[in-house]
């Protein structure tokens, strides 16, 4: 019976250098020859692309938290985005609150293009963001108003919990069943992301997908991962895999905790030690 292995990108596979280790990738490379192995990540398309440059992705690849599942060579299998008028209403929302956000959208279905609008004002972790991880991204676009567009992929807040966790519950209340909402610490800067989806928009969903796509059973899937957007993947695939620096609540969703961190080549070692 086919097996399928899907592992989340930052803090779960990664490196917190944020690159794959010579051994993660000898390790990942062996074991594509004869099992099928991708990723289910908050990354876009051509981010992962870079990150996996020399690493062998024949299974589809669950992208940006799940609102996008598309193969490696750009064949896209599903999409799930947010409409301008609902986009428009999270940003008038998170207004209230003193912030924008980024809003990442589909340009073309075809070349999976895409557009990384930045708002006119952000705040101290975005600008360091944008500075020091995008500033040449192609993708990026100052924009002189930040709205929605045609196919709004997902809308993302940074910031301190505090300014975070309320515009979250308020979206909560007032748009609840029509955007996915996710809160998470963010590890690299020491913040919170607020990430908003469509609400089929996930990593679960994503999952299943992939699982129809490729005729392999959930049962037959093992996940892992290392945070919040990955416990509604871990509910439904047959092996959920928790790295050591996982949050607790993600460990108490898994059927395997590795005494291994991102650091130390956890989801590779675990690998490695499979195939023997």
């Amino acid at each position: 019976m086919k097996q399928l292995f899907i592992t989340d990108l930052d803090h779960t596979f990664l490196h917190s250098t944020q690159t794959v280790t010579p051994f993660s990738k000898a390790i990942w490379n062996q074991m594509a020859e004869e099992t099928l192995l991708s990723v289910a990540t908050a990354r876009s398309f051509n981010k992962t692309q870079e990150f996996f440059k020399g690493l062998t992705l024949k299974a589809p690849l669950i992208l940006l938290d799940g609102a996008m599942v598309a193969t490696s060579e750009k064949k896209l299998i599903a999409i799930k985005t947010l409409s301008k008028a609902t986009t428009d209403q999270v940003i008038y929302e998170g207004k209230k609150f003193g912030i924008l956000p980024f809003v990442i959208s589909l340009n073309d279905h075809k070349t999976l293009s895409e557009t990384f609008a930045l708002p006119p004002v952000m705040n101290a972790f975005q600008s360091y963001l944008i500075k020091n991880s995008y500033k040449h991204d192609p993708r990026v676009v100052y924009k002189k108003k930040i709205e929605g567009a045609k196919d709004t992929l997902k809308v993302v807040y940074m910031g301190e919990e505090s300014t975070l966790r309320p515009l979250s519950n308020h979206l909560k209340n007032i748009m609840g069943s029509e955007i996915e909402i996710k809160l998470s610490p963010e590890k690299y800067m020491n913040c919170y992301f607020l990430t908003l989806l469509h609400p089929l928009g996930d990593k679960a969903h994503a999952l299943h997908k992939v699982s129809e796509y490729l005729d392999i059973p959930l049962q037959n899937t093992t996940v892992f991962g290392d945070s919040l957007n990955d416990i509604e993947m871990f509910k439904i695939a047959g092996t959920s895999v928790a790295v050591s620096n996982a949050l607790e609540v993600v460990k108490q969703e898994a059927s395997i905790i590795l005494p291994h961190s991102n650091d130390e080549d956890a989801v590779a070692r675990y690998l490695q030690k499979i195939k023997r």
